[in-house]
C-alpha cells in the first residue's frame, strides 16, 4: 500500500527543517523518540540514548557487525554506533542535506574511525547494495515516511545476509478512525500514513520472510516524548515564534492522538 505522500515531499521537508529540529530536539541533529525509565526520568535526550542502548542490546550488535543505518539523518547515531560497538556502519538517507552533514561529521574523525563509516544518499525502496551485504539493519523513526513501505521492507530483507537482524522502530496506526485534529497535527504534519497496526506490522514482516524475535508496543513512551518536546520548544524564537508556538501545540495534540489510539509506536526485532 502506498501513502498519499511522495518521497520528494519527504526529501524537501527534511532538507528544509534541519535547523528547526536542531534548535530543541538535539543540537547534534539526531531526530527520534525516547524510552523513559527510572534512569532517565523525564529527560528527553537521556530517553533517546536509552532507546539506542536498547536497540544495540536487542539487535545483538558487536564489533563483527556490518550495519546499514536506514534513514541515518545527520549521521549522529551511526557515528555513535560505530564508535561504541567498534563496528562498520553505512548510513543512507533520502535527504541530501543531511547526508552532507553526516559526511562532514565523519571527515573530522580520526582516520581509523572514518574507515568504519560511509554515508550516501539513497531511497529505502531502492538500496544500492548487493543481496546479503549487511549483518544488521538499523532504523529509527524512518519507515513511516516511506510511501511504499512494503518495498522498503523487501529491500531491507534483500540486503541482509541469511540470519541477519533488522532492529527498528516505526509509527503504527492502532485503529483506522482518525480525527480531524490527528490528521492535521500528526499525519499531515509528519507526511505520514501507514496501513499497519502493531499486530499487522508483524504479519507484514513475516509475509516477507522475517522471523519476529521481539516486538514491543512503545506507545506510552511516544506520548511522553511529545509532551517533553512540547516543553522543550522555544517560546522566545524571534521571527520563528509563531511556527514554534504552532509546533508546541502540535506536539501536545500528538500526545492526545496516542491516548486516543490514533497513532502508536512499535519496536521490532526480526531475523532473515
Amino acid at each position: 500500500m502506498s501513502s498519499r505522500f511522495t518521497e520528494q515531499e519527504t526529501e524537501t521537508y527534511y532538507d528544509s527543517e534541519d535547523a528547526i529540529y536542531r534548535s530543541f530536539w538535539d543540537e547534534d541533529g539526531s531526530v527520534h523518540w525516547g524510552v523513559f525509565d527510572e534512569s532517565t526520568g523525564d529527560d528527553f535526550l537521556k530517553a533517546c540514548a536509552n532507546l539506542n542502548e536498547m536497540m544495540v542490546s536487542k539487535g545483538r550488535i558487536d564489533s563483527s557487525s556490518k550495519v546499514l543505518d536506514l534513514g541515518c539523518g545527520n549521521g549522529t547515531t551511526a557515528i555513535w554506533l560505530s564508535e561504541n560497538q567498534d563496528c562498520h556502519v553505512t548510513g543512507v538517507d533520502l535527504s541530501g542535506v543531511r547526508v552532507q552533514n553526516a559526511q562532514e561529521k565523519m571527515a573530522i574523525l580520526e582516520q581509523t574511525a572514518q574507515e568504519k563509516l560511509a554515508f550516501e544518499k539513497a531511497s529505502a525502496t531502492e538500496l544500492p547494495f548487493a543481496e546479503g551485504t549487511f549483518s544488521h539493519l538499523w532504523s529509527q523513526a524512518v519507515i513511516y515516511h516511506v510511501p511504499d513501505k512494503e518495498s522498503a521492507l523487501n529491500e531491507a530483507y534483500r540486503v541482509l545476509e541469511k540470519g541477519g537482524i533488522m532492529v527498528f522502530d516505526d509509527l503504527i496506526k492502532p485503529q483506522p478512525n482518525i480525527s480531524p485534529a490527528a490528521k492535521e497535527f500528526v499525519y499531515d504534519r509528519l507526511l505520514y500514513d501507514t496501513p499497519y497496526s502493531f499486530e499487522s506490522y508483524q504479519d507484514a514482516l513475516e509475509s516477507i520472510g522475517f522471523t519476529i524475535v521481539e516486538a514491543h508496543d512503545l506507545s506510552p513512551h511516544l506520548k511522553n516524548s511529545y509532551l517533553r518536546l512540547s516543553e522543550r520548544t522555544p517560546m522566545d524564537a524571534g521571527n520563528h515564534a509563531e511556527h514554534y508556538a504552532w509546533l508546541s501545540n502540535a506536539y501536545r495534540e500528538t500526545a492526545k492522538a496516542v491516548d486516543n489510539q490514533e497513532m502508536g509506536w512499535g519496536l521490532f526485532v526480526c531475523q532473515k
